[in-house]
């Protein structure tokens, strides 16, 4: 006890403190059952996803897939798409790439999917606008007006992720105190306060989206589809803001699992609550997608 030695940052001391011994690198691995098991979860939604759009695009001329914009439906499932599989960025040993990825394609893909989600919903709103007179809305709904917003929110966030990078990009940031003998190995986000505006514009679209479609809930039509609008959105904001306390009360593999965990769940909240009720109809009630049907019951 006459020289004591501390070990190094990527070591630690035996129960005796007699030696230094290696400290285990940690992360969230693909060879973990957790990390695989979110893996699987991520690949199986994204299937199931293109397996949607492959059926909106069998069915494209049908009144429940023609409602409300199919494009935007289109745009929507890939975009959905993307968000599940930019979960994997999370998974395995980071490095430098995909720490940068793991954010910008986050924020950017999820404001795609929202922005086309308000799209949606202006949609629905000046359609129901045409049955009072009025040019100027028929001009706007023609010539696809609605659309314009997915490009503007995404340029703004593409804007907010370039600040972002340009300032105080993520790096790899390693953890030796959270756990006793291992190494976490985590993307540090750079500047938090970035971090916290991507995910607050992204916030306030969905916000936007929940807002707009709530007002447009009670629009009387049988392909209307606010009402599942409206739905989406209290789930995605429900999951997002359950995540920012759970998520910065966390630390380590356990911190990267809950971000994980939150893509999964809001993407499947939007396809689950905007998609699934369209594909009962279309698989399991094709006598319903009828306009002429409608139309044949409402006579009577």
């Amino acid at each position: 006890m006459e020289q004591c030695v501390s070990c190094p940052d990527d070591h630690y001391s035996n129960a005796e403190h007699t030696r230094c011994l290696q400290r285990r690198v940690s992360f969230l691995a693909y060879e973990d059952p957790l990390g695989m098991t979110l893996a699987c979860m991520s690949l199986g939604f994204s299937a199931l996803t293109a397996l949607v759009l492959g059926a909106f695009v069998k069915y494209n001329d049908t009144p429940i897939v023609k409602a409300n914009n199919r494009i935007l439906s289109y745009i929507l499932l890939i975009s959905i798409t993307f968000c599940f599989l930019c979960s994997l960025l999370f998974i395995g040993r980071p490095n430098i790439v995909t720490c940068i990825l793991q954010q910008t394609t986050f924020g950017v893909f999820f404001t795609v999917a929202v922005s086309t989600v308000l799209a949606k919903t202006i949609t629905v709103v000046l359609a129901f606008k045409l049955t009072t007179p009025g040019r100027r809305i028929r001009r706007m709904l023609v010539s696809g007006a609605p659309n314009f917003v997915i490009p503007i929110c995404t340029m703004i966030q593409l804007v907010l992720c370039g600040i972002w990078l340009l300032t105080s990009p993520p790096f790899i940031d390693t953890d030796t105190h959270s756990e006793h003998g291992q190494i976490i190995i985590v993307c540090n986000k750079g500047s938090v306060i970035a971090f916290h505006f991507v995910l607050g514009y992204l916030g306030s679209l969905a916000l936007g989206s929940f807002t707009v479609a709530f007002l447009a809930r009670n629009l009387p039509d049988r392909f209307n589809e606010a009402k599942f609008l409206t739905f989406s959105m209290l789930v995605f904001c429900s999951v997002w803001v359950t995540f920012l306390p759970v998520y910065h009360s966390t630390k380590g593999k356990v911190m990267v699992t809950v971000e994980v965990f939150s893509i999964l769940a809001s993407s499947a909240g939007l396809l689950g609550c905007i998609f699934v009720p369209k594909c009962y109809v279309i698989w399991m009630r094709p006598n319903s997608n009828s306009l002429q049907n409608f139309r044949d019951k409402s006579l009577y």
